[in-house]
Parts: C-alpha cells; structure tokens; sequence
C-alpha cells in the first residue's frame, strides 16, 4: 500500500493548496504580524513569521509572561544551531524580527493579528473587543483557538467579516497544518488572505466552516476519548501509545497529550459538559488534571519526566490513579488485543470523519486526510485516516461500529455518510461535501 498511499497524499496536498479567489488575483501579501500571548503556542506562531522574513509583535500584558515567551523562542533558535540546522546569523537575523510589547497600541497598523492566548470564551472575546477598538481598518482578526466557534468571538467585534481561525498545531513551527476556519460572517477576501498568509508561512492549509473543534480536533477527538475510555475498562497508557506508534504515528496520543498539557482539554471538557447535556465525562482524564498532573510543563501528565528530559516514563501514581477510577465506575479491568485498540480509535474517528461530511464542514473527504497528515502525524505510507479506512473497507467498519454501538451506545451510531458509503461499496475518499 505504502507507493500508492505517498503517491496519494501528495495528490492531496496539491490539492488543497489551490486556493480558490474570487477576485483571480492574489491579495496584497502580509508584511506586519502580530501575535497576542507569549505561551507556547504564540512563541511557536511568531517564529512561524520570523522564519518567513515577517516583523512580528509578541504583545503580553505582564513583563514576566513576555520575557518567559522571548526566551522560549530564544531557547528554540540556540537549539536549532546547536544542532547545525540553522547557523549563528541566521538565527540572529530571524530573531531580530521579533519584538516584544504590552501595549495594544503598539501593534495598532499591523496587517494581522493572531490571538493566542488560553482556550476560554470570555479571554478571547475580552481579547477582540480590544482588537477592534485598536487595529486599523482592514487588518485581519484571526484566532489560533483549536475549539471555538468563530461566530462566538467575532461577535465582541463591529467588524465580523474580519475575523477567522487561523488554526496552528503544536509545536507551531514545525507541524505543517494550518487550518483557516470561516464564520458565518467571514467575508471571502478574509478568507483568501489567510489561506495566502498560510501558504507564505510555509504551511499546508486548509479552509473549514466553524463548528465546535472544527474539521481537524473534531475528527480527531473521538480518537482521544476512545483511548481514554479504555483506560475505564483496564488499558494503560504505554500500552495504548505503542500500538499507534507501532502503526506509524510518532508519538502516541497520551504522550502527545502531555507535549500540549493537559490543562486545556480539562478547561475544554468543562466548557463541553456545560454546553451539551449528553457530554460523555472522562474521569479518569479529570482526575490526571484534578492531582496537579500537567503534563511535560510541570514534569508530570500521562507520564514522567525526569528533570529536562522529554521522555516520557510509565508511572505507577497513574496506574493508580487509574486503579482507583476502574473501581469507582464498578467496571472489572480486562486485557485488549492490540488490534482492538487500534480499530476502537481510528474507527472512532473516521466515524466522525463522516459526521463532519454530511455537515459540509469540509467541502472534500480528502481534507481530512490532509489534515491527520499535516496536523497529527498519521504516517504517510498509509495515505491518510480515511484513505487507510478504504484500504480496510467502509462495509467492514460499518458493521463493526454497528456492533459497538449495540455494545456501547449512542457514541458508536453510525455516521450517515459511513452507512451510505457501505451499503453501495464505494470509497470514502471520493465524498464530496454538497
């Protein structure tokens, strides 16, 4: 499969590269930035730009929070001469087109301005609303949130068709994906320039509606749900995590987890429960959280880490953790084949994959699989999560997903698009969303 899987994901990306403009000509190139928060992910985002000859603005509102975020990206550019990918006067011209500020007037004539700051609706909204008192007219509004509806925080603005997502993936200077999430009010230029900007970042992009999660971390959270909940039912970590590197990804999804921290799917979890009635807790997930356990920022997630090191150690205080919550749900522990673990995830998410088609949140099956290509490491000699899907048959995973929503409810009802795709034999790479 493998010649024929590399052969279709760059058919795919090429694909997704085409940018279609209703105007025939390319917009006016991006040549100010800046990016709102000094965390990881806006230090990542600003050395995006930096990276693409672009003067940036990292604007924090304390001194200490900005010194912290100008010495991540110091600390990444001594490691990249370190290791001989970057010399001396490269990384000092890349840095010196960086500037850190507080103050929002200091970014006021900037082409865009990228907020970056924590997942919650109220900070993001607090963070526009000064946005559009402050930025010039014209200046593109986007947001890096991973989660939330575009419409939500453009409606702190008077300026609407400005906003949209501009969706990075950690690290933000090294995963390729870019995805640009359209509002109900985004105008199309708004549109057209962000996926230029993207493209001029070095970036693969890819438009989507605004949904809550989007196209990319909604495919994808079924995924990290599933491996959670068997975690309920007497599966650990490591074990989980080896079978999907065994598979091909780079890092399984608890030690991905942890290289993001695990503080804001808990705030995301808690914001999911209040909205929607039917949320489907994940306590032991909660409790990780709830016992201090952050993730590699604080040395201690999924798993341990020792010192600097980001290897991550199996560690008995989450086994029983772990323990604990298995006896609490009264569920006996039981022990799973690989292939199970397997399939409970990545059928999870193609299922999902579907939902998101017959919703027209992407507009081309083939997004999603340029998205787990470019944004969640899925290997490359297996195409893509929904080109892999075809290989094993949407019939076979329709009845298995059948079978475990008799077994396990509601979760597992089959997406429309997956029973149709079934029932005739076709392929889910060729869905077109109408």
């Amino acid at each position: 499969m493998s010649d024929d899987a590399l052969r279709y994901a760059a058919a795919v990306e090429q694909t997704a590269a085409v940018i279609a403009s209703a105007s025939g000509r390319e917009p006016e190139p991006v040549r100010t930035a800046a990016v709102i928060g000094a965390g990881t992910m806006g230090s990542g985002i600003a050395i995006c730009f930096a990276n693409a000859g672009i003067p940036v603005f990292v604007l924090e509102s304390t001194g200490d929070a900005l010194k912290r975020g100008l010495g991540r990206i110091t600390d990444e550019y001594a490691r990249r001469v370190r290791r001989g990918s970057l010399s001396e006067d490269d990384a000092s011209r890349r840095f010196a087109l960086i500037r850190g500020v507080k103050d929002y007037d200091d970014i006021a004539n900037c082409d865009v301005v990228i907020e970056a700051v924590f997942e919650k609706i109220d900070v993001k909204q607090a963070v526009f609303a000064q946005l559009d008192r402050t930025m010039k007219p014209g200046a593109l509004l986007l947001t890096n949130s991973s989660a939330i509806d575009i419409d939500v925080i453009a409606s702190a603005t008077s300026r609407p068709a400005d906003v949209a997502g501009a969706h990075f993936f950690a690290p933000a200077h090294v995963m390729k994906l870019c995805e640009v999430v359209r509002g109900t009010h985004t105008s199309r230029e708004t549109i057209e320039r962000a996926s230029y900007m993207a493209r001029d970042l070095g970036k693969v992009h890819v438009e989507v509606g605004s949904c809550d999660g989007f196209a990319a971390n909604r495919s994808r959270g079924p995924f990290v749900a599933e491996a959670i909940i068997l975690l309920e039912e007497g599966a650990l970590p490591e074990q989980i995590d080896a079978v999907m590197m065994g598979f091909g990804f780079p890092m399984g999804p608890f030690a991905a987890s942890d290289l993001s921290g695990l503080d804001l799917g808990y705030v995301t979890r808690k914001r999911r429960a209040e909205q929607y009635p039917d949320f489907r807790p994940l306590p032991v997930a909660d409790r990780i959280v709830e016992s201090g356990r952050l993730g590699q920022k604080n040395g201690k997630g999924w798993y341990r880490y020792m010192d600097s090191s980001r290897v991550p150690l199996p560690d008995p205080e989450v086994h029983d953790i772990v323990a604990s919550v298995v006896r609490e749900l009264g569920n006996t522990p039981r022990s799973f084949p690989d292939q199970e673990i397997l399939e409970r995830l990545l059928f999870a998410s193609v299922n999902e994959a579907c939902r998101i088609l017959d919703e027209g949140i992407v507009t081309r099956a083939t997004d999603i699989d340029v998205m787990w290509l470019n944004g969640f490491g899925f290997p490359r000699s297996r195409g893509g999560l929904l080109f892999w899907a075809d290989q094993v048959g949407a019939d076979v995973i329709h009845a298995r997903i059948s079978a475990w929503a008799d077994r396990y409810g509601k979760r597992w009802a089959p997406a429309r698009t997956l029973a149709e795709t079934a029932a005739r034999g076709g392929r889910l790479t060729e869905i077109k969303s109408t």
